[in-house]
């Protein structure tokens, strides 16, 4: 097989499947969660003989634009900036227009971005000593490297917490961890989202996923500092964090809190109190992971996917024989 990236080999293996399921498109988008529109536009550009028809093609334009502005112009635009370098575009445009020199704030913009990539525009280093309280500095949390796939089970776990409100007043938090291969989910009720808690939902995942957590994947929440980070450190669970804004990087996760909404806290009838829910909480849990198929994973369990694509009994190691 040609040296093709990992997003190219995601495309060949639908083209393998369409082509071994009676070239059925439907199903196929189905299987892998795609939509048709996107099957049928790599369907286009796909040509058997040549896998890198598959890679990502540029989207540069061929033609770029090309500066404009006189070294006069950007000369006065530097000036400005090195003298007020806190000053925006808009303030900026002002300014050159009261000495003769009329350009629009795109074109400051544009004039700006090329002197700091050439190095000619020199900017202040900024002191930070505003009152705004300072980042938490987190040698252990870090930013997923590209490299690292979730390719076992167990190699990525999203942990993610969601606010619940099943009556006037009522307010509890759900914490919810997704194996990012097995879809295998472990979740449970808590008074407040606090590091302290969050490290012991940590004790839960441990227990109750039936291989070995590897790394944990989370947001910048404050409950994922602290204890819990300490926690996962000590416990030798390597630590995610997610850049700012992008929930979606936790998608699977997030997905999975809507399920758990839908399909047990809008339909129990059980009291909310803490500890008569996690029971009730942890049946869910094992009807989740053991009964109800699952559209991703081709209408198995979790179970069932990791029964036959693993040979770990996932069911009797963590629930017993029922």
């Amino acid at each position: 097989m040609a040296d093709i990236s990992h997003d190219a080999s995601k495309r060949l293996a639908w083209f393998d499947y369409y082509g071994s399921h009676d070239r059925n498109a439907r199903r196929t988008c189905r299987h892998f969660g795609i939509s048709p529109d996107t099957f049928y536009r790599w369907k286009k550009q796909y040509r058997p003989g040549d896998l890198k028809s598959l890679e990502e093609r540029s989207h540069r334009p061929r033609r770029t634009r090309q500066p404009t502005w006189t070294p006069e112009v950007a000369r006065a635009v530097i000036e400005l900036r090195e003298r007020y370098p806190r000053w925006g575009k808009a303030k900026l445009v002002r300014l050159l227009a009261n000495a003769g020199v009329v350009v629009s704030e795109s074109m400051v913009g544009r004039i700006l971005k090329q002197a700091k990539e050439n190095g000619v525009l020199r900017e202040p280093i900024r002191n930070h000593i505003s009152a705004r309280k300072r980042p938490r500095d987190r040698p252990y949390a870090v930013r997923k490297p590209k490299e690292y796939r979730a390719l076992k089970p167990g190699d990525i776990i999203q942990v993610d917490t969601m606010d619940v409100r099943p009556l006037p007043g009522v307010v509890f938090k759900h914490f919810a961890a997704r194996d990012m291969v097995s879809r295998w989910d472990v979740f449970e009720a808590s008074s407040r989202a606090t590091a302290p808690s969050a490290a012991r939902f940590i004790s839960s995942i441990v227990k109750r996923m039936p291989f070995k957590v590897k790394a944990i994947q989370v947001d910048g929440g404050s409950e994922f500092q602290s204890v819990f980070e300490e926690t996962c450190q000590r416990m030798g669970i390597r630590l995610f964090v997610l850049p700012p804004r992008s929930p979606k990087l936790n998608g699977q996760v997030e997905r999975a809190n809507r399920t758990h909404t839908e399909e047990f806290y809008e339909v129990t009838d059980c009291d909310f109190e803490l500890t008569p829910l996690n029971t009730e909480l942890h049946q869910w849990e094992r009807t989740y992971n053991t009964i109800r198929p699952h559209q991703a994973l081709g209408y198995l369990t979790p179970h069932e996917f990791l029964m036959r694509n693993y040979s770990i009994n996932g069911k009797e190691k963590v629930y017993g024989i029922y």
